[in-house]
Parts: C-alpha cells; sequence; structure tokens
C-alpha cells in the first residue's frame, strides 16, 4: 500500500489555514501531506505560520513529505547569477528541519533560446553539485522536477523526465534525485513504463493528478490501477504526493486513488 500525502495548497482548503488543513487530513486517515514553498514568496504559494504548522504535525504524527524551494523559477539561463537560489537554500534546508521533511523540490526554471540545450543541461548539473555540497550534512534530499510546458509551465527548461535523469545522474549524488509526476509525464505525452526503467532508483518521490484537466484521480483519463501498477513494478514503493485541483470535497475527491493504492 502506497502512503498518500495530501497537497494542503490544495487540499482540505475548507478547514481553514494550512495547520487546520493538516489536521483535517490526519481526521480523514492520511499520515502525511506535502506542500510548496513554505514561506511563500512564489505565487501561488502561501506564507505558512510555521510554529503552528509544526505544532500540527507533531500533535497529530503527521509527515510532512516534500516542500519546494523558493524562490521557484530560481535559474534563467543565462544571466549566470543564481546567487538567490543559494542564499534562500539554507533557509529552506533549516525550515524542512525543522519541520522533519526529508525531501525539498527543486526545479530547472526557463530555459534560454540563444544557448544548446546540452549546455543548459550541463549548467544544471553544476548549479545542484554546488547545491549539495552546500547543504551537505543536513540529510536534505533535492528532488529535481520536470515539468510539462504544453499546458501548465511554458518556457521551463526542463519538460522530459530523461534529462531530469540525465541531470540527477550528472549531479551524482544520494541526496539528490528526481520527481516523477505522473500528471506532468502523461501531458508531455511519455510513455510511464520507459521513463521510468530508464530512472531506476533516481526516482525519489512521486506526484499524481488525473489527464487531462490536473484534477483528482477519476475525472481524467489515466487508468490507475495501472498507472500505479507500473509504479510498483519500477520498484517505487515511497511516499505519493496529491498534487491535483480538487473538483470535489477534499476527502470525497481522494477516494478512488485511495481505494487503488490500498491493493498497489
Amino acid at each position: 500500500m502506497y502512503q498518500l500525502a495530501p497537497n494542503i495548497e490544495l487540499l482540505f482548503t475548507e478547514a481553514g489555514d494550512y495547520h487546520d488543513r493538516v489536521r483535517a487530513a490526519a481526521v480523514a486517515g492520511f499520515d502525511a501531506v506535502e506542500m510548496w514553498g513554505p514561506t511563500g514568496v512564489d505565487a501561488p504559494a502561501q506564507p505558512k505560520d510555521l510554529p503552528a504548522l509544526k505544532a500540527a504535525l507533531e500533535e497529530t504524527g503527521t509527515r510532512l513529505t516534500a516542500q519546494l524551494s523558493e524562490p521557484r523559477t530560481q535559474f534563467m539561463i543565462p544571466p549566470w547569477d543564481h546567487s538567490e537560489f543559494f542564499r534562500k537554500l539554507d533557509e529552506g534546508v533549516a525550515i524542512a528541519t525543522d519541520l522533519g521533511c526529508p525531501r525539498i523540490v527543486v526545479g530547472s526554471g526557463t530555459g534560454f533560446g540563444g544557448w544548446k540545450r546540452q549546455v543548459q543541461l550541463d549548467k544544471l548539473v553544476e548549479i545542484y553539485q554546488k547545491a549539495i555540497a552546500q547543504i551537505a550534512g543536513s540529510g536534505i534530499t533535492l528532488v529535481l522536477e520536470p515539468v510539462n510546458v504544453r499546458v501548465d509551465h511554458p518556457g521551463s527548461l526542463l519538460d522530459r523526465t530523461a534529462e531530469a535523469v540525465y541531470v540527477a545522474r550528472g549531479v551524482d549524488s544520494p541526496f539528490f534525485g528526481v520527481l516523477y509526476d505522473i500528471y506532468h509525464s502523461a501531458v508531455e505525452g511519455e510513455d510511464m513504463a520507459a521513463e521510468l526503467e530508464n530512472a531506476g532508483s533516481i526516482v525519489e518521490y512521486v506526484q499524481l493528478a488525473d489527464a487531462p484537466g490536473r484534477g483528482e484521480p477519476g475525472t481524467g483519463a489515466l487508468d490507475w490501477a495501472e498507472r500505479l501498477g507500473i509504479l510498483r513494478s519500477a520498484g517505487y514503493d515511497g511516499p505519493i504526493g496529491l498534487e491535483y485541483y480538487p473538483t470535489t470535497a477534499s476527502e470525497a475527491s481522494v477516494a478512488l486513488i485511495r481505494d487503488v493504492a490500498a491493493s498497489a
């Protein structure tokens, strides 16, 4: 059975503030949640009351599985000045450590048409090798997320799982991996089984939403028993973030995926 982690930016919003969403998720039977940026410097994330959030996590015994790095769209390649990302990285790691969160989700930012794609990918390798050296000893894993450019993130550099895997292999650290998002991959028309076979154990985290639409499982065209079966066959047994836009009440929206995950 997979551990499911509702995204508290999108789910259980009817409960109120973020710490109350944690409690609502716990009441609904979840022992994990995920979120976007902790300080809310990037829209659409909102600032969190971090002491209250920590108290809710501890009170309910809920695990925070992932948070986003800030600033989120950190890399325009070129220019080569990425000092703000590195400045904020230490703050993000300190927050993750305090909240007991083992992963920070990082991205590629936007590409630049005047430079060859391979040059930009190799630059990402350099950036993240430096980041891993900076946070050495923290125990925090950085997970690189490729996102679709067809619908949600036009202009992003990394839109292919295989290229994120290339970067992660170049970084070559046990504390750096890939976030495989089933929704983004499906929107890009990727073959899930082939991508996961290529990625192997470098996949450190998984998120999902249905496609098309980015709603809860059951609102799109994806076969979720098949998808989670592929995931299990690929050897992934970690948590799965529920990062979707619900079309109904949060607790009702999780019914299908909870049922499928229970037998996956």
